[in-house]
């Protein structure tokens, strides 16, 4: 098997160039990415079908306290007996393998997340399918690239391939694809990374087509033309879905840090996130699984009984009154549920929840604007349909993202205006107070998180750990002048580091300094290292950021650093012109086409 790969790698090298085989890799990637999505989304609709097919739709249904803890103990029992990985955060994962994994993602990945969110969500776990598809289809482009040996730049162009077009496949929306790779994975758009992407998506969406025909998740059509005088109406909701915004990222950054701190308590987490999820989907139905039908009815109703529908299956059933009430509260607990379902240990992501949220948010922002009668009458339908956009918009920071997908998704392209009038009036808004996504958020606060910005890109991508080097000569305080210089003879570096029996870095000899007594041979028995040493400009810790790196060479102007560990333990040292160098290299690297 082994000589049969590797006489199919070099007559793939004879034969085919690496840019030709990056677009052919990237139609596969377009096929296997859609199969997964039509599985997974199949996987779902049979078992929420199969457990909830014979519920009342007017009366509360107690199985609902059951199912979803079920659905979450099979899937942590997936994940710590078969998977033996932690596959929670899909999206959050890949910006993490493109910055600090060289775009390698990991076998598994190409399956795990699918059985797994299967089962979280078709048991009623209230999160969304995207976010682990869009980890499928990544790690697919990932590891095709590397079972023909690709390098880094390729690997992140063939992991954007995957991820874009498993939102083209889901959503059926090529473009909005394209444009959430490059504003959240944050790939830059070259013409090498150009014609791969759009092949992926465009392969995805015609297979999905030809899988599934041509349905689309939601269905919209427009209530009334969009008036200019509706701007101000407008402009406010993009303001409100911002806030909504804010608010979701807050309480779900709360809620995983409380789940965090039970880390060791497997089954008080399963308890906990259990009895939150499932009683918040027994009083509010519409929490259960990805919540896309609840869209549906705000999207498609026309009169109070069918906007009274997605009350169905609740306890609220029958009760119109109380319509603005309950989609109040399934907006703010919302956050909660979809917490409960990965704290506990589900599997499963946020980009529904953010639509989910959006739909509810403008549909109640329209209602009590025109029950209040605060200004010129504005379609509830029209305005669920741009709240989407807008929360889109602010939880991901990819406003672009939120007006292309909902506009290919609903085919809503006569409210193209207002759909940019809001997600862009969201993410201004959500930009005062949260500098990233929901995704980039937890990387950025370790300094891993790849931007758009060349500079920061590359130091992201650079590793201290490859340019330190080990390879050092080193004395002991005790020891006299004359065995110091034949120490300096057998070095190759102008600084030797003085270290006691642990390795701890005491202080260094830089040869530079001590010119003056190295040729005079009768003071070779004078003085000894521990009078002659002085403690190095600055260190550097094992972990620090390249930014810190590069930055404290900067304010010391030094040549060489010595990089301990958190005992002081010296590890090697780092060379400024070593290091530049290899910067200068990423930057030629990173800004070819």
């Amino acid at each position: 098997m082994h000589t049969v790969v590797s006489n199919l790698l070099s007559w793939r090298k004879r034969y085919i160039s690496d840019k030709h085989l990056t677009l052919i890799l990237a139609f596969f990637v377009g096929i296997f990415a859609a199969v997964a999505a039509w599985i997974l989304h199949s996987l779902i609709n049979q078992i929420e079908h199969l457990l909830t097919s014979g519920f009342e739709y007017q009366s509360y249904n107690w199985l609902y306290l059951l199912f979803p803890i079920f659905g979450i103990y099979l899937t942590s029992l997936f994940v710590k007996y078969v998977v033996r990985d932690n596959i929670s955060h899909g999206i959050t994962r890949i910006l993490y393998a493109i910055s600090r994994k060289q775009a390698r993602l990991k076998r598994h990945n190409c399956w795990s997340s699918v059985i797994a969110s299967a089962m979280t969500i078709g048991f009623g776990g209230s999160v969304g399918a995207e976010a682990p598809i869009v980890l499928t289809g990544s790690a697919i482009g990932s590891n095709l690239g590397q079972m023909f040996h690709m390098d880094r730049k390729t690997l992140m162009v063939l992991v954007g391939c995957g991820a874009s077009a498993a939102i083209a496949g889901i959503f059926k929306a090529p473009i909005a694809g394209l444009v959430f790779t490059l504003e959240v994975l944050m790939i830059d758009l070259t013409m090498a990374a150009l014609m791969p992407i759009l092949i992926s998506c465009v392969t995805a969406m015609c297979f999905t087509y030809l899988l599934v025909g041509g349905d689309s998740l939601f269905h919209f059509q427009l209530d009334g033309a969009w008036a200019i005088e509706r701007v101000p109406a407008t402009i406010l909701l993009g303001v409100f879905c911002g806030l909504i915004s804010l608010y979701f990222i807050r309480m779900m950054t709360a809620c995983e840090g409380m789940f965090k701190k039970m880390k060791e308590h497997r089954y008080v987490k399963l308890l906990v996130g259990g009895v939150i999820l499932s009683g918040l989907i027994f009083l509010f139905p519409s929490l259960y699984g990805e919540g896309y039908n609840s869209i549906n009815v705000l999207l498609n109703g026309r009169s109070e009984a069918e906007w009274n529908g997605v009350m169905g299956n609740s306890l609220f059933y029958g009760q119109g009154n109380l319509l603005i009430l309950y989609i109040a509260l399934v907006l703010l607990t919302k956050v909660f549920a979809t917490s409960a379902t990965n704290g506990a240990g589900g599997c499963g992501g946020t980009f529904a929840p953010s639509l989910f949220i959006g739909a509810f948010g403008g549909f109640l922002f329209a209602r009590v604007w025109n029950v209040n009668q605060i200004g010129v009458f504005v379609p509830e339908k029209n305005f669920t349909l741009l709240g989407m956009a807008g929360v889109m918009a602010g939880v991901m920071h990819a406003p672009l993202t939120g007006i292309f997908l909902i506009a290919e998704l609903t085919g809503g392209y006569q409210l193209f205006l207002p759909l940019m009038i809001v997600s862009i009036c969201a993410y201004l808004t959500i930009i005062i107070f949260e500098p990233h996504s929901i995704y980039g958020m937890r990387l950025a606060k370790e300094g891993n998180l790849l931007t758009h910005h060349t500079d920061h890109s590359v130091l992201t991508l650079m590793s201290l750990e490859s340019v330190i080097d080990r390879d050092f000569q080193t004395v002991k305080k005790d020891m006299e002048l004359g065995k110091l210089v034949h120490a300096f003879s057998r070095s190759k570096s102008i600084l030797l580091p003085v270290l006691d029996d642990a390795g701890t870095l005491l202080g260094e000899i830089d040869f530079t300094k001590i010119r003056h007594v190295v040729f005079r041979t009768e003071l070779y028995h004078h003085f000894t290292v521990a009078q002659l040493m002085a403690p190095p400009v600055a260190t550097l810790g094992q972990n620090d950021p390249m930014e810190d790196v590069m930055r404290t060479f900067e304010q010391t102007n030094a040549q060489q650093l010595p990089v301990t560990d958190t005992a002081n333990r010296l590890i090697g040292y780092v060379s400024r012109a070593r290091m530049y160098t290899m910067y200068r290299k990423m930057v030629a690297d990173y800004s070819a086409d």
